[in-house]
Formats: C-alpha cells, structure tokens, sequence
C-alpha cells in the first residue's frame, strides 16, 4: 500500500511499508528472492503445449466473434461495442506474446517464435524480436538504468487531473499515433526494415481479410472493418487498457532486489482477468519472482509465496480501482 505522510494525510510514495513486507526468506520451499527450490520449480515450469495452442485459437476466436457482431446487426451501437471489445482481445494478443518472448509458449522453440511473431506480435504491431531484448532488460533490474518502460512507472502518485490527461491522450490516439509512427518510419530505415516489413505484411494480409469479409457481409460499409475495428481500436482502446495495467504492475514504486518493492499485486477477479490482465498476467509479482513459470502456473507460485508469509494481506490490493485511486491520490497544487 502507498505510504502516508500522517501529518498532511497525503500519500507520498506506492513502495508498501516495512511492515507489510515481512522478511521470512529463505524457507524449505523458497529461496531468498522467493525463487522456489529446484524440485518445485522444475513442476511449476512445466509448459502445456496443448492448452496453449487453445489458447491462441480461442483469442483469435475471441476476434472473430467480437467482429462478427458488429457486421451481422450492422447497428451503430453494435460497432461501438465491437469497438471498445477489440480491446480485450487486443490485451490478449500483448499477453500471448509476452509469453512468446519468454520462450514459454510452446516447448518447440521454433513453433513459439513462429507463433508468438505471427500470430501475435505482428498483428499487435509489435516486433517482437527487439521487445525480448527490451523486455529482458525490464526483468534484470526493474527501475534500473536499462529500463524500457521507465515513463510509463516512475512519478506515481500523480493528481486525477494527470491521470485523467494520461488517459485522453491514450483514447483520442496520440500515444498510439506515437507508436505506429516509429514503425511507419522504420519501414523507410535499412536498419528497421526488416522486421518493420512483416509486421506491414501481416497487417496487410489483416486488412485483406477483414475489409473482404466486411463487405461481403454489409457492403460498402463494411470496408471500416479494418480501420476502425481493428487499427482504431489498437490506437485508442487498447492504449488506455495497456496504461492502465502497466500502472497496475509497477506504478511508482523503485529499483529494489525485492520483488515487492518493484511490483504490486492486485486480488482477480473475472472482471480484471477479462479486461485488464488476461491469462494470468495479474499474478505479476509472481512472475517477477521466477519468471521462467507459464502463465498457467503463476497463481501455483503464488500460493507458495502467500504461504510462505511472504505475500500478505497489507501488501495486497483488494482491487484494481483502489491501486488506480491510490496511483492518482496527489493532490492538486
């Protein structure tokens, strides 16, 4: 929980108090950075290869009937909702490649790259070979000077109104305009090229697909499928979605070799697993711990840690929506 200066009642800092991280580490179970011990870490790094392939058929599904919706009723408010829906699967597809640049999607390596670029990455505009390397400099040291997502965690907290114009850069397009800009220009680079031209090429072979099924189903209205459902969504929805649970994992907190003090943990629900963090990305600290764990196994982890004493109740946030209020608590001056 965020600290409290008691004399003004104004929260001060999101790293949690001494006591609500007690030092209980190592145990018989867990290591000193609440790693498990080889013979359970071994089980809890197990990948499924058959779930998982269920997994990005049922994303991929989750497009698929998102998008149908609004070309079979073809009402205006069936596009919206459609609309604001593409975010979610959006979030889905950054999760799945995540796990694809962990190398834990699948077992066959090939098949994870593969799956993970063209299944996931690309069509998220993601590169995901530079992500990895970005991503693992992200897990060596959190807040620390090769962090790459250092502007998105650092300042917490932050008044309302901040948050509240964070938010409408994200909705109106400029944070995604941002993005899609440094690929559209590295099309245009030798150095970029390369891995700019199969994110173009599988947006491409999108667009084909998405405008041919939309006008064959609406006529030419239909033609909107791909820029507004798909890109637009991307750019507006998606953004604010993305912000919101990247505050969520590290929003103000410090470079610290405990893991607590560099990622927050937020109770799930169906609601948050469906919006906000998909495929368990919400047991966030437990992949911060070990993040060699699936996806499937990381609520497993974090029981261990909770019943190690390591994980308490003062540490936990009961919701996103108290983590964001505490996130944005700065007053104005």
């Amino acid at each position: 929980m965020a600290v409290t200066d008691r004399d003004a009642g104004i929260r001060t800092s999101m790293v949690p108090p001494p006591e609500v991280l007690p030092d209980v580490l190592p145990t018989d179970r867990l290591g000193p950075t609440g790693k498990p011990i080889r013979e359970i870490r071994d089980g809890l790094r197990q990948i499924d290869d058959v779930r998982n392939v269920g997994s990005v058929l049922l994303t991929w599904g989750h497009a698929a009937v998102t998008i149908a919706v609004a070309l079979h009723l073809d009402h205006p408010v069936a596009w919206v909702a459609s609309f604001v829906l593409m975010g979610a699967v959006h979030a889905r597809m950054a999760i799945l490649m995540h796990e694809a640049a962990h190398k834990l999607l699948f077992t066959n390596k090939r098949m994870n790259d593969a799956v993970g670029r063209w299944l996931a990455a690309y069509p998220a505009f993601v590169p995901m070979e530079l992500y990895r390397r970005s991503h693992f400099a992200h897990h060596r040291e959190e807040f620390g000077p090769e962090e790459p997502d250092l502007n998105l965690y650092q300042g917490y907290p932050i008044t309302r109104a901040s948050l509240k114009r964070k938010l409408w850069r994200d909705l109106r397009g400029t944070s995604g305009w941002k993005s899609l800009k440094v690929l559209l220009q590295a099309v245009r680079k030798e150095q970029g090229f390369g891995i700019a031209r199969k994110i173009v090429v599988a947006q491409v072979v999108l667009a084909a697909v998405l405008t041919t099924w939309g006008v064959l189903a609406v006529g030419a209205v239909g033609a909107l499928t791909y820029p507004v459902l798909w890109l637009g969504s991307w750019l507006t929805i998606w953004r604010v979605v993305n912000r919101l649970r990247s505050i969520a994992e590290h929003g103000g907190l410090q470079a610290s070799p405990d893991r607590r003090q560099t990622t927050h943990h937020v109770r799930q629900n169906l609601l948050a697993r469906f919006w906000i963090a998909p495929f368990n990305t919400g047991w966030h600290l437990a992949h911060h711990v070990d993040m060699g764990v699936p996806f499937r196994n990381l609520p497993k982890l974090h029981e261990e840690l909770v019943a190690a004493g390591w994980v308490t109740d003062g540490y936990v946030y009961p919701t996103y929506r108290a983590l964001w209020r505490d996130l944005s608590s700065r007053p104005d001056q």
